[in-house]
């Protein structure tokens, strides 16, 4: 599969897929509709695509058909849940069950926008459901963001999480310094793999998790020592959760440094806030302030270090001398204004420079239009929607990350989910959505016939999915996972 370069915001660069008129579309649907369960289509096989149609299967009696532009299904579980987490991808179990449903299909290396348009998905079924997830990251804004040795960390993550996409990426871990800008879960995640001794990845990566093992190659040989994780606002506006801390400080061979300034005056500022902040933040503050105890020798003989750095805000990233790369992050000094999770960052008038041979970004990820027919609210990133129900465009829903941001962890998007399937379900009720037959796949498989897409089923999944496993057994791991379309293809025979 060629890279796709042309520009998701551009209507105009958007590859030519021929759309049928409106008239054609509908005698074409029309010649295959036989159908009379409502047929209903979800574009996007992540954890809110699969969540929205598990609640419609269990609470209707309809056809339910996802789509997914990847060949294989389970989206963020698979390429953005951290691989020394394998317990938080237990959920694809679920997900295997509801694909497995006579009453639903799969159906992937199908790109909405691309191989078919929103318009001929709603011409062929009841109602359509966009559930594709955030598959952008925001950007920085800041000069020499695009130096080499500056990535994303949602790229990063996918680098080593085996999605295809990001399989290029190939960074150069020969520094010994890297700053990830951003406080998240992600952040920390990116980190502690970027941290984890030699010695033990074999143990930690290699027996337990499905890394790839072109990223454990990268890894084993880097020489990242210190890793500064960098947020705008202070300790008690951290986006991250008390898990990831708890994994960081325990994270062998490594220690904390964190400024005790930075946390004056928080033991009553934490008195009245939520339980689960109340406890992260006295992780941190116990961390921060500790004294030597029965760990401070082994602490001290640590070779890795971490940091969190509050009250920065980047601004540029430095080059080498030669220009040829990022050697460095300005960050200006910022103070707090307003109080808790309203708090504003504002600069103070100072910068200092802090150097590196790695920058990660890693202040969010966003999502992109699907297709010039859907509106699409570019300053927050979703879909405008009224509890699921797009606006101006009856029959269309969305749920998960573009119907809401990309916020939460799977069981808010399960959630968010099963809210969408809800409203949909009561325009069904209603008689809301179209009466009368909808061809569903039929319909569409012959469109994607006539334009050369061969779309991947679930049972041809379930065969790329022996053939990972029967490659990792080698290894001792879960899977090697495959990363390259065209030899996925090639295994299915197509």
């Amino acid at each position: 599969m060629a890279p796709r370069c042309w520009r998701w915001w551009d209507w105009s660069a958007w590859p030519r897929i021929q759309p049928l008129s409106a008239s054609n579309f509908t005698s074409f649907c029309q010649h295959f509709s036989t159908q009379k369960n409502p047929q209903i289509c979800v574009v996007g096989s992540g954890p809110a695509g699969f969540y929205t149609a598990q609640h419609l299967l269990k609470h209707a009696q309809a056809h339910v058909d996802i789509y997914e532009k990847q060949l294989v299904p389970f989206g963020l579980v698979r390429f953005g849940v951290a691989p020394d987490h394998p317990e938080v991808k237990n959920v694809i179990n679920t997900f295997t069950q509801t694909a497995r449903s006579d009453r639903c299909a799969f159906w992937g290396n199908v790109a909405v926008g691309r191989d078919v348009t929103v318009p001929e998905l709603q011409g062929a079924y009841h109602a359509v459901v966009l559930s594709y997830g955030a598959e952008d990251h925001q950007t920085l804004e800041i000069p020499g963001e695009e130096l080499p040795g500056v990535f994303s960390a949602r790229a990063f993550v996918g680098w080593y999480n085996g999605l295809p996409e990001n399989q290029e990426l190939v960074p150069d871990l020969s520094c010994n310094t890297a700053v990830i800008l951003g406080q998240g879960n992600v952040a920390l995640d990116v980190a502690r793999i970027l941290l984890t001794p030699p010695e033990h990845l074999e143990d930690l990566l290699l027996c337990k998790t499905d890394i790839t093992e072109a990223a454990l190659g990268v890894l084993r040989q880097s020489q990242v020592k210190t890793v500064w994780i960098v947020g705008r606002r202070g300790p008690l506006q951290v986006a991250f959760t008390i898990k990831e801390l708890r994994e960081m400080i325990q994270l062998p061979g490594t220690r904390p440094i964190l400024d005790s300034a930075d946390f004056l005056g928080l033991q009553d500022r934490i008195k009245e806030v939520p339980r689960p902040r109340k406890r992260l933040m006295e992780l941190l503050l116990q961390t921060a302030t500790e004294k030597p105890g029965p760990g401070a020798a082994h602490q001290a003989m640590a070779t890795r270090t971490w940091g969190l750095r509050f009250f920065r805000s980047p601004q540029q990233v430095l080059p080498s001398p030669d220009g040829r790369r990022a050697a460095g992050v300005r960050l200006a000094v910022t103070r707090l204004e307003g109080v808790g999770e309203a708090a504003q960052a504002v600069p103070t008038g100072d910068v200092e420079d802090l150097p590196c041979g790695l920058v990660l970004s890693s202040v969010g990820y966003k999502s992109r239009p699907v297709d010039p027919s859907v509106p699409f609210d570019f300053k927050r990133g979703v879909i405008p929607n009224i509890e699921g129900r797009v606006v101006d465009v009856p029959g269309l829903y969305c749920s998960g990350w573009v119907k809401r941001g990309p916020t939460g962890v799977i069981n808010t998007t399960m959630t968010d989910s099963f809210l969408t399937s809800q409203m949909l379900l009561q325009d069904l009720k209603a008689g809301l959505l179209p009466s009368g037959p909808r061809p569903g796949f039929a319909a569409i498989q012959a469109l994607l016939s006539s334009r050369g897409v061969r779309p991947v089923s679930f049972s041809d999944w379930e065969k790329l999915d022996a053939e990972e496993v029967s490659r990792g057994q080698g290894a001792g791991k879960p899977r090697e996972k495959l990363v390259d379309p065209q030899e996925m293809l090639r295994l299915l025979g197509h």
